[in-house]
């Protein structure tokens, strides 16, 4: 049974209560965080709901910088000399046990990517902070690379999530 989701902003009437991914900082940060960091503007939290209204999901979004010097020599070589290049860290993400195995993660990250597309200013890549090797192999399997220096710091430029949600969707909304 294919399932339907909708992402949007989190707002006070989502029920953040029964939430649970099976990671008790991922589950708490939703339920007593979450909504001071956006009040703060330290980041933003998006959650993909069912079609019941359910969270099912969620991910943070914020911005910040990635060194020139730690990107791969054949990226960093075709790019501007700038010290520092635009990304969007995707801080937490995840989902409910209840939903798992419904390929909700990858399409939270081709939802984050579409929103830096969109964006001004202009972002380079997609970031993230792979708490275990399982979720770097999550990541790996999006695309993502990892840093030179960091193994555990992975990023995926916007032009290749672009053309990887073209060719699942046939076009960016």
């Amino acid at each position: 049974m294919i399932r339907r989701f909708s992402i949007e902003a989190l707002s006070s009437a989502h029920g953040r209560k029964s939430f649970s991914c099976g990671v008790e900082p991922l589950d708490r940060y939703l339920r007593e965080f979450a909504t001071q960091d956006v009040k703060r503007r330290v980041s933003n939290c998006f959650v993909a709901l069912a079609e019941d209204g359910m969270i099912a999901g969620y991910y943070t979004f914020a911005a910040t910088g990635i060194p020139l010097t730690q990107l791969p020599a054949d990226i960093a070589k075709r790019l501007s000399r700038y010290e520092l290049l635009p990304a969007g860290l995707i801080g937490r993400l995840a989902v409910d046990q209840r939903f798992q195995g419904n390929r909700l993660g990858g399409a939270m990250l081709m939802d984050a990517a579409a929103r830096a597309a969109r964006s001004d200013p202009a972002i380079f890549a997609l970031l993230v902070e792979a708490k275990d090797e399982a979720a770097a192999a999550f990541y790996r399997h999006h695309g993502f690379q990892s840093f030179v220096s960091r193994a555990a710091t992975l990023f995926l430029p916007i032009a290749i999530a672009l053309a990887a949600l073209g060719a699942r969707s046939g076009q960016l909304r």
